[in-house]
């Protein structure tokens, strides 16, 4: 079985690299580290290992970076002669290691799933303990984890209808891959059972809740002065600001086209827009200039141009990791691909930031959290475009249901806060048996 994968993925990956180098290129950043993708570490990160008890964190990409970041300081505090090594598949992911992490936690790139650049990467590593953040499954880090007799966890595990069903139907691989963690720490009893069901111990499955909820309520490093740059743009200190968090293909362009309409009735309303993948706001500028949108990067801001009051209809925010400082200065917030694709995003930042919430019908990646929002009328969930006005109209009409909407959405959040404390218990308890 493990020749066969092994095979399978070599070929897989030759054939993918094209796409995939060009991924990384587009995102930019690619060439720094780009050998520790093949498990070559530099002598720097050698001496830092020598002699120390090591624990491997490892963060997809952004957003699982956020929760690492929380749950690392939390470790940290419980374990603090341990040496912290954690890693990422992206640069925006590293580049947010780097900015919420101090120097002393080392930040790598995760090995690609082929057995000799597995092998390289533990090898030098030598783990105490590996801990998963949501991450995908690679057959041969775990295999090389529990080769080696390595304690691992998966933590804010979520297992997804579709995720579910290719996991069962890939049984005579995964299941001793599930079998092998020692701790899994899940949000819900669903999760949880269905990871049994997959092969995970019994004893080592526990529901800790969603650690999105503590991470959206712990402040942030360096945070961004969203109000001087909106001054910097023009935008008056009185302005209605409609915020698109993580939005994907379309819904700019259907937030920018409300946002047109809407400012009939609100003159001073401007839009911003954060697109999920940095990457994109190129062709979102391009799309939202063919539209007639007066809209701005905020890269241009960094460089330093300045505005005239009223210039700027829609800011594009091209930058990572400043989404939340954003939400604090929205009146109304729009949770993106949750109109025009589907899975929605993380509706609990703005949540913690008591602001008015709306979404699409689409919100499959939160199955228990969206209707414990809907059951306290936190949010509001619409079903197409034009719901998604007339939504964001009776919003930007009403600021007592605003904030009435706000508070309701913090009470939830601090409801069911608690899960990092739960997931380090659990770590910490292994580890010091």
């Amino acid at each position: 079985m493990r020749l066969l994968y092994n095979i399978l993925f070599t070929i897989g990956f030759v054939l993918s690299a094209p796409f995939y180098f060009l991924k990384m290129r587009r995102r930019g950043g690619w060439r720094a580290g780009f050998s520790q993708r093949f498990g070559h570490y530099d002598a720097k990160l050698k001496q830092a290992l020598t002699n120390r008890r090591t624990l491997w964190f490892h963060a997809v990409s952004v957003g699982e970076v956020n929760l690492c970041t929380q749950l690392i300081h939390a470790v940290e505090a419980k374990l603090p002669h341990h040496k912290i090594v954690v890693s990422t598949t992206t640069s925006t992911g590293m580049a947010e290691l780097k900015k919420r992490l101090p120097v002393h936690i080392s930040k790598i790139y995760y090995p690609v799933d082929r057995r000799k650049h597995v092998q390289r990467a533990l090898g030098l590593m030598d783990p105490e303990a590996m801990i998963f953040i949501e991450a995908e499954l690679w057959p041969n880090m775990l295999w090389g984890l529990q080769r080696r007799n390595v304690p691992h966890f998966l933590v804010n595990a979520r297992i997804s209808d579709r995720s579910f069903r290719g996991y069962r139907r890939a049984g005579f691989l995964f299941r001793q891959l599930f079998a092998g963690f020692t701790g899994v720490g899940v949000q819900n009893e669903a999760d949880a059972e269905r990871l049994r069901q997959l092969g995970c111990q019994p004893e080592a499955v526990q529901v800790v809740g969603s650690l999105k909820f503590d991470s959206a309520t712990t402040p942030q490093r360096g945070p961004v002065d969203v109000e001087a740059l909106l001054r910097q743009a023009g935008v008056p200190d009185d302005a209605l600001v409609l915020v698109g968090g993580s939005t994907h293909a379309g819904e700019e362009l259907i937030l920018a086209g409300i946002a047109q309409r809407l400012r009939k009735k609100y003159p001073k309303l401007f839009l911003i827009v954060v697109p999920r993948h940095q990457e994109r706001g190129a062709e979102v500028g391009r799309e939202l200039k063919s539209a007639g949108v007066r809209a701005l990067f905020r890269t241009d801001l960094t460089a330093g141009r300045r505005c005239n009051p009223g210039e700027i209809e829609c800011l594009i925010v091209n930058t990572t990791g400043e989404l939340r400082a954003f939400y604090e200065r929205a009146d109304v917030v729009f949770v993106g691909k949750s109109l025009t694709a589907e899975g929605g995003q993380n509706p609990i930042e703005p949540a913690a930031q008591s602001k008015a919430i709306v979404f699409g019908p689409n919100m499959q990646n939160f199955p228990q959290i969206v209707p414990e929002f809907l059951a306290h009328d936190a949010v509001i969930q619409v079903r197409d475009a034009a719901g998604l006005e007339s939504a964001v109209d009776k919003l930007l009409g009403d600021p007592e249901l605003r904030g009435e909407m706000g508070w309701r959405a913090r009470s939830v959040v601090e409801k069911n806060q608690g899960g990092i404390e739960k997931t380090v218990e659990m770590i910490v308890r292994a580890i010091q048996r």
